[in-house]
């Protein structure tokens, strides 16, 4: 049988998509450019960042992968330039869980005797003015460990800081989004979720606006961390269905939200958590802040 020629798989994947009845996705490759830049037009620089780590707790667990690459985008949210991915494994001193192994393919033997480049990753973080990641929540505290120099960057969260149902999506996992823009790729591995998460951020939405330009919104308006200090324990549940998180080290339960929120919040809490005796803290957060 003869090999079949690229342009033929094309030509069929053109044929399929004009039907109702399918869906094509294709390989996420690598890109220099999502958009023409605009001569003169002012540049800003943002990084989009992954790790993969030994498990879950920033406190214990290690970076075993850790994957940087950066971009410029205009005022607008367009991505202009994409510079090289640069990917580093670490070995973090002790046998991996078998469960991450099979999670991204890494091994004990892959991984040995290997190192981040702190003077190269701290040099691409501290030339960025924003640091996004898909999970910020999760990646800033390893980060932020394992480099304490890159600690004072702004970060944003395309997860967690996205009205993705507005947006024109459903959920909010990575691959998910990327296959509602029309591509797949091979995830839990660094360097590829990151190649995914610039191809999102660059996606053009029905007004011809980036998702870039939603999360850049976002990420530059105030916000609070409401942390519900002395709540009786009978309010667990109740803080727990309107999305608040146990902080198990300073034990209570918080919850980050927008700044037009905050009297709306504080009410609840007052009539719902402390019946009137005692109060919420508010600690007013901006994109530096955010995610530690």
């Amino acid at each position: 049988m003869s090999a079949v020629a690229p342009d033929e798989f094309a030509r069929a994947a053109r044929f399929l998509a004009e039907s109702d009845d399918y869906r094509v996705l294709r390989r996420l490759r690598p890109v220099r450019r999502f958009h023409q830049a605009d001569p003169g037009a002012p540049l800003r620089i943002g990084v989009v960042l992954d790790v993969e780590t030994t498990g879950l707790d920033a406190q214990s667990d290690k970076i075993i992968e850790l994957a940087i690459q950066r971009f410029r985008y205009d005022a607008a949210g367009h991505i202009v330039e994409v510079g090289q991915p640069r990917v580093w494994r670490e070995d973090p001193g002790f046998p991996l869980d078998p469960r991450i192994t099979a999670l991204t393919g890494l091994t004990d033997a892959v991984l040995k005797d290997q190192a981040i480049d702190e003077a190269m990753a701290l040099e691409l973080l501290a030339s960025a003015d924003l640091v996004i990641a898909h999970n910020a929540r999760f990646d800033r505290p390893f980060v932020d460990k394992r480099l304490p120099a890159a600690t004072g960057k702004a970060w944003a969260c395309s997860m967690a800081e996205l009205d993705w149902l507005a947006l024109g999506f459903d959920g909010r996992a990575l691959a998910h989004l990327v296959a509602q823009c029309g591509w797949f790729y091979e995830g839990h591995r660094a360097e590829n979720d990151i190649l995914a998460l610039l191809t999102l951020l660059a996606h053009r939405l029905d007004d011809d606006s980036t998702v870039l330009s939603h999360l850049l919104a976002a990420s530059a308006r105030d916000s609070f961390r409401v942390n519900a200090v002395d709540a009786p324990f009978e309010a667990k549940d109740r803080l727990k269905a309107r999305a608040y998180r146990w902080n198990a080290t300073l034990r209570f339960w918080t919850r980050d939200i927008a700044a037009d929120e905050a009297e709306a919040e504080s009410l609840w809490l007052r009539q719902e958590v402390y019946a009137g005796h005692g109060a919420a803290a508010f600690q007013p957060l901006t994109a530096i802040e955010r995610y530690r």
